[in-house]
């Protein structure tokens, strides 16, 4: 009787998914630009909806779960790139799963209880914490809404893990723009600062970084292509 030996079959490269900010949604124009660089590739974006349980309940946890689920099974890999606190949100994830193999995190949104505690005022962080309701604008939907307290809470819960700070491992590239006034720079220099698997590339932008769409494809492409992560 003869024996049919089946060959190995190549494992496939990993799973790509973008990850928006806060307010923002799967149609952002960094999520569409981005994932259009790649279709040209052949590699699929994923772009998921991180508005969970939704914007005016918003929960980094929640979110954690959502890319967590997306990634796959329990031997598949992940690049994920974050905006924002997705760029967060990418942090979090792959400080704790082992799948996720690389980063691209385009301006961080690094201690952001302490950040919007400032930002707002000791009055208005304490109007927060009573009304449970602070008025924001929703980007996607192009409104106004409220986002409650609680989102404050759960990111404290998560940041009191680690000492504020996500302890990521993995090959990481960041994105920031030196005028960004939503999420600090600075913030983003010291997480950096000392770590030989993290490229920081700054750029002459603001948060959104519209200019440099097409420098943080062709950083992403390079510095990718160096840590052997192919599609």
């Amino acid at each position: 009787m003869r024996t049919t030996i089946t060959p190995p079959q190549p494992h496939p490269g990993p799973r790509w998914l973008y990850l928006h900010g806060f307010a923002s949604g799967p149609q952002s124009s960094k999520g569409v630009a981005i994932a259009d660089h790649y279709a040209a590739r052949g590699i699929a974006v994923e772009r998921l909806n991180l508005r969970v349980p939704s914007l005016e309940h918003l929960r980094l946890s929640a979110m954690m779960r959502v890319v967590r689920d997306a990634i796959g099974s329990a031997d598949d890999r992940v690049v994920l790139f974050g905006s924002s606190l997705g760029g967060l949100t990418a942090c979090r994830v792959a400080e704790e799963d082992p799948r996720v193999c690389a980063l691209v995190l385009l301006a961080p949104a690094f201690c952001i209880a302490p950040r919007w505690r400032a930002r707002l005022g000791e009055d208005d962080w304490r109007r927060w914490q009573e009304t449970d309701a602070l008025e924001i604008d929703d980007h996607a939907e192009k409104k106004r809404t409220t986002v409650d307290f609680g989102f404050i809470r759960d990111l404290e819960s998560i940041d009191t893990r680690s000492g504020g700070w996500p302890q990521v491992r993995v090959p990481t590239l960041i994105v920031h723009g030196i005028s960004d006034d939503v999420a600090s720079i600075d913030l983003t220099r010291a997480w950096a600062k000392g770590k030989r698997h993290v490229r920081l590339v700054e750029v002459d932008d603001g948060h959104e970084l519209v200019k440099s769409l097409g420098r943080i494809c062709a950083e992403a492409d390079a510095f990718l292509r160096v840590y052997g992560v192919e599609a």
